[in-house]
């Protein structure tokens, strides 16, 4: 390491233990007396990481054992400033003391030689560390109610999950094994993790901000996990309450038009070359939703209650992501078979029936064929659009008989207009 190089490390490091630092001044609490045991600030944590940055330069003259001395001797300040805390009453947790510690870390990290090479890649992982860290630690209140509101089986669900995606997917072949060469089950696999992971962002949302945010707010966050939950749910409230038809009616539209560049996203992450052609019609079925959206928002206005209760299931549960790999498998198969003893028709028999029970197996599926070329684009984007409308033209039939035939009116006046617009799409592709 040369003495700019010494420079800039020890610049870098003094710079990462200000940032976490000023973050631990700005949590400590008003109150006086708590205020004395909380340790460290906008001046200590600097030192802490400084400290580990110059004990990391002095390794080759006197060896490892000077950085393992001045971490001991850190560890024990922290540890007797710990116990004199908890013997005259103090109630605290350990994160100060562990922030202490990582800024050690980070400091004697940023002079270190051969683990991250070059500098300038080391300045940008201890960096992105370090902004990770001052995260966390201003981020208490989000976590703690967060945990809160996650029960033990959302957690465990999570947990089951991520052993299928960790552990048990990368074990799978990466091989094709049926007749029409189409179901690999890694791919599988991976498919059912993408949609999952949306799923649960969207769960996560609904969760976090609750079910008393207005049905307007219900419609664009459980869109995101499920609309034809949100149509049922707010269906079912309409139902209860005539009064609330329209504020019902914006929130199942707008999950709805959310489903709409949720499909894009998919597709963007299996096949990202047909997204170019696919966001033509759905751009239009979009639009086609919003203006929906802003009609009934007016209608909705002078209607006043709280948003429907989602009864969403975590997306994360085991038996729920068989099943969706099982339904994908079956999507993916009968429309490839079909494309073989039908062609095109086949293949758009196959998202007509598909898409009535769930648009996003026959969205990745045509996105796979697309991708092995096995497939047109135009044919499979046409595909899509028909699952699409038909998840929707189904929906709009639940929301008719759940919710009465003046509700129904106004949810499938509603689906009309992006279904028009999607239809114009799917034609301005074709020409």
């Amino acid at each position: 390491m040369d003495q700019y190089e010494t420079f800039i490390a020890l610049g870098v490091a003094l710079l990462l233990g200000l940032l976490i630092g000023f973050e631990r001044e700005q949590s400590a609490p008003d109150d006086e007396s708590e205020r004395r045991s909380f340790i460290g600030g906008a001046r200590t944590y600097p030192l802490v990481s400084l400290t580990g940055a110059l004990s990391m330069l002095l390794v080759p003259q006197l060896g490892t054992g000077i950085v393992l001395a001045a971490f001991v001797v850190i560890f024990v300040f922290l540890a007797i400033a710990y116990r004199d805390d908890v013997k005259h009453g103090g109630d605290r947790g350990m994160t100060s003391e562990a922030a202490f510690l990582v800024t050690f870390m980070l400091g004697a990290l940023a002079t270190s030689q051969g683990v991250i090479e070059p500098l300038n890649r080391r300045m940008i992982v201890l960096s992105a560390v370090a902004v990770v860290v001052a995260l966390l630690l201003s981020s208490k209140p989000l976590m703690h109610a967060l945990a809160e509101k996650a029960s033990k089986d959302d957690v465990f669900a999570t947990l089951k999950f991520l052993i299928v995606a960790v552990v048990v997917l990368p074990l799978l072949p990466n091989a094709t094994f049926d007749p029409l060469e189409v179901l690999n089950p890694f791919k599988i696999g991976l498919m059912v993790v993408l949609i999952a992971g949306i799923d649960f962002v969207g769960y996560v949302a609904v969760r976090v901000l609750g079910p008393g945010r207005g049905l307007g707010l219900t419609g664009v966050v459980g869109g995101l996990a499920s609309s034809t939950a949100v149509t049922l749910s707010v269906s079912r409230r309409a139902k209860e309450d005539p009064s609330l038809a329209p504020s019902c009616a914006l929130a199942a539209v707008t999950a709805s038009t959310i489903m709409v560049p949720r499909v894009l996203l998919e597709v963007a992450v299996i096949h990202r070359p047909l997204v170019s052609e696919l966001a033509k019609p759905l751009a239009a079925m979009t639009l086609g939703g919003a203006a929906a959206v802003y009609v009934l928002f007016r209608h909705s206005r002078a209607a006043t209650g709280r948003s429907a209760e989602l009864k969403l299931q975590n997306p994360f549960e085991l038996s729920s992501a068989l099943k969706l790999g099982l339904v994908f498998v079956v999507v993916l198969f009968v429309a490839k078979l079909a494309q073989r003893l039908f062609g095109e028709g086949g293949v758009y028999l196959a998202g007509l029936v598909a898409g009535g029970s769930d648009v996003d197996a026959i969205t990745l599926s045509m996105a796979s064929l697309a991708k092995a070329g096995t497939l047109e684009s135009r044919v499979a984007v046409t595909t899509i659009m028909i699952g699409a409308a038909s998840n929707t033209i189904v929906k709009g039939i639940m929301a008719t008989v759940i919710g009465g035939r003046t509700y129904g009116k106004m949810v499938l006046s509603g689906f009309a207009g992006m279904l028009f617009c999607g239809a114009l799409g799917v034609l301005w592709l074709w020409l």
